[in-house]
């Protein structure tokens, strides 16, 4: 697992097209004030240690998000962290998990749409921790 972390001012996306051939056609936009936006990046060996891979993502968002004091948290697969590659099955079942973990902690959560490409403008703060890099 990757992860590239931003403490941001806003967050600002648009669905622009389909990564994934065999998903419907979709238009969403949203627009996230004071937000940890996490970039992830699942890897083919997470698949033998998905739980731990979980738990590490959870922990790390919460832990910069509480830096920030911010319940809102947006979340980005960006499959261009790594040279391995996880499956998009294996990716988007992290997603829901990790999604439903914030939640339970009363974490605001908002997603791009899996598998698709998207435009975005991100006001990232000046602090020095308003830009990690994980990886685990």
């Amino acid at each position: 697992m990757k992860m590239l972390l931003f403490y941001t001012k806003r967050f600002y996306f648009k669905t622009a097209s389909k990564g994934l051939p065999d998903l419907p056609e979709l238009d969403r936009e949203e627009d996230v004030g004071n937000a940890l936006v996490v970039f992830f990046h699942v890897e083919a060996e997470d698949e033998a240690r998905e739980a731990k891979v979980i738990r590490k993502f959870v922990k790390n968002s919460k832990w910069l998000a509480r830096k920030f004091e911010t319940k809102n948290i947006v979340l980005h697969s960006f499959n261009h962290l790594s040279l391995s590659k996880g499956s998009p099955e294996l990716a988007e079942k992290i997603l829901k998990e990790v999604i439903k973990r914030l939640e339970r902690t009363d974490f605001a959560v908002s997603h791009t749409p899996f598998g698709y490409f998207n435009e975005f403008i991100m006001h990232v703060a000046g602090d020095s921790l308003a830009k990690v890099y994980k990886e685990f």
